[in-house]
């Protein structure tokens, strides 16, 4: 059935009895698959050594549809991963039963609310997690999440070995939230600006065709050697830079502070003037958070 293949161990009815065969519109469950079929799935019955080799056919085509999809996808979406416009958090999801899948599913695609960074499910079916689940999500670069089930010997072994992540929950609010913490790692880092100071350049002062230095004098907070800065001329930004050089008297210095005067080299820049203003700045990196991103 699908990708399953067992032996009949046992066959009961829909009244918890045991039976030796069934006909048609008769349901019953059959145990002895080695996984769990997906709803859909129709049964066959063939030699036991027939069904091996059709199910890893069925297998090995499924695992190479699943990564050319995945190929297409990122040739398609280079440009935008490249300018940090979109990325994929790739994830496997295995539940133990079919309405398990579908809610998990459902409530992590409900996550792809932003331009950034969208989740993508590359699989997802009914069963413990097993050593195909773990060798497509190796290949795929993906995140397991088993929901009520756990994955079997060899899939923890072949698991550690490919350094893939298995996740198990029971309950799916934990898997959102595990899910959005990730999402929130990948996003791209946000900057806010804060000012540092205001100096008023009141001297230039060159020293050759390639060394201009401005006088100037601390305003109020501080300049640093490490500070962006913006010129100002008459209320309009000439230019947004940074420092070459910052001393006072002979000596370079790390900073100065408000009611002190300090020689200041802007880099590639040299046409400042006496009485503009640079302001001195900095750009913090501020916490980022999905949900902050998220469109409503």
């Amino acid at each position: 059935a699908g990708t399953c293949y067992g032996k009949v161990r046992a066959m009961v009815n829909d009244r918890g009895e045991n039976v030796k065969k069934a006909g048609p519109s008769v349901p019953v469950e059959v145990l002895g698959f080695n996984d769990v079929p997906s709803a859909g799935d129709e049964l066959a019955v063939l030699e036991e050594k027939l069904c091996r080799t059709i199910a890893e056919k069925r297998i090995e085509k499924h695992r190479t549809e699943l990564i050319s999809k995945r190929k297409v996808s990122l040739d398609d979406l280079f440009n935008q991963i490249q300018e940090g416009q979109l990325k994929d958090l790739n994830i496997l999801v295995k539940a133990d039963v079919q309405g398990s899948v579908e809610a998990l599913n459902s409530s992590l695609l409900s996550l792809n609310k932003n331009d950034e960074v969208r989740v993508n499910i590359i699989h997802s079916g009914v069963g413990a997690v097993n050593e195909s689940d773990v060798m497509l999500a190796s290949a795929s670069n993906a995140l397991i999440i088993a929901f009520n089930v756990r994955p079997d010997a060899n899939a923890r072994r072949i698991a550690e070995s490919e350094d893939i992540d298995i996740r198990t929950y029971r309950v799916i609010y934990d898997a959102l939230n595990d899910v959005k913490d990730a999402m929130s790692g990948m996003l791209a880092p946000k900057f806010k600006e804060v000012i540092q100071g205001e100096v008023e350049i009141r001297q230039v002062m060159v020293f050759n065709k390639t060394l201009k230095v401005a006088g100037s004098y601390v305003l109020e907070g501080k300049i640093t050697n490490k500070s962006k800065i913006r010129i100002v001329r008459d209320n309009i930004e000439v230019f947004d830079g940074e420092l070459e050089d910052l001393r006072r008297f002979k000596d370079a210095v790390k900073e100065v502070t408000a009611g002190y005067e300090c020689g200041i080299t802007i880099k590639d820049y040299s046409d400042f003037r006496e009485g503009d203003i640079i302001e001195a700045y900095t750009m913090e990196e501020i916490e980022t958070n999905i949900n902050d991103v998220n469109k409503d």
